[in-house]
């Protein structure tokens, strides 16, 4: 775990200060627009950065999943790639104030046409939290952040796993969270890219069905797929489980 948090002075413009892990991130979104949850914290519990590593968070958005990956894991680098150039800002002004801006550079750009900052070939672990609906599946949010971050756009999940196989070491691995309905889709992207998989479902709570997934691939593996038990997020009378508190308050990685 890193030290304590240096305080960064908040602007008065700046909207209120949202917190995960317990506050050792500190997480400024923008009011009206799309807004972390559980989500990324999970996919940054799932990935089993050492470190020394290079970590590149494809989307990054404001930051929350590369934010808590570099406070849970001292050493780590972490590059996060996003499109929208406000979210950039967000996601660098979160990262001085989470203490962790010498160890999360936020790169804007495309992912179909990545920026030559970016290289390739040379992450150790990607890991992404991509929009969750096909387009033209779903109502569009009116807000356009909202859209972008829950809507695939121009570019595909296909496009998003093979962008990942570029940017990956050899061997390297691939961590993602997505719904758990889009599994046909994720096993077609993921084919003759990677193997070795792992799929943790994500329970709501006991007895219900998983709707979201973590998932871990390897560039290149060809261990058999394996089926966890998942975690169940949800206490049957309410309130987190514990397993899922001491991922989403502790720091706890996901062992998987």
């Amino acid at each position: 775990m890193t030290g304590p948090i240096v305080p960064v002075p908040q602007s008065d413009t700046e909207p209120p200060v949202d917190f995960l892990l317990n506050g050792r991130v500190r997480l400024l979104q923008p009011e009206g627009g799309y807004r972390a949850a559980i989500d990324p914290v999970f996919l940054a519990a799932i990935t089993a950065a050492a470190a020394g590593e290079r970590v590149l968070d494809v989307g990054t958005g404001t930051g929350a999943a590369a934010l808590c990956l570099a406070v849970r894991v001292p050493g780590v680098m972490v590059v996060g790639l996003e499109q929208r150039a406000d979210a950039c800002a967000f996601a660098r002004r979160n990262a001085d104030l989470s203490g962790v801006a010498d160890r999360v550079t936020v790169v804007e750009g495309d992912l179909l046409a990545p920026p030559d900052a970016l290289g390739s070939a040379g992450f150790d672990r990607v890991m992404m939290n991509p929009p969750y609906l096909k387009a033209g599946a779903a109502s569009m949010p009116p807000d356009d952040w909202k859209a972008a971050a829950n809507v695939e756009g121009a570019a595909g999940l296909a496009d998003w796993v093979r962008f990942a196989g570029r940017m990956l070491k050899p061997r390297g691995t691939l961590t993602m969270v997505h719904r758990a309905d889009r599994i046909d889709d994720i096993l077609h992207a993921l084919r003759g890219r990677f193997g070795s998989l792992i799929l943790v479902p994500l329970w709501p709570k006991p007895g219900v069905e998983a709707k979201r997934l973590l998932l871990a691939a390897r560039k290149g593996g060809r261990a058999p797929a394996r089926l966890t038990a998942g975690l169940t997020v949800h206490k049957a009378e309410g309130g987190y489980s514990p397993a899922a508190e001491r991922v989403l308050r502790d720091a706890e990685a996901l062992v998987i």
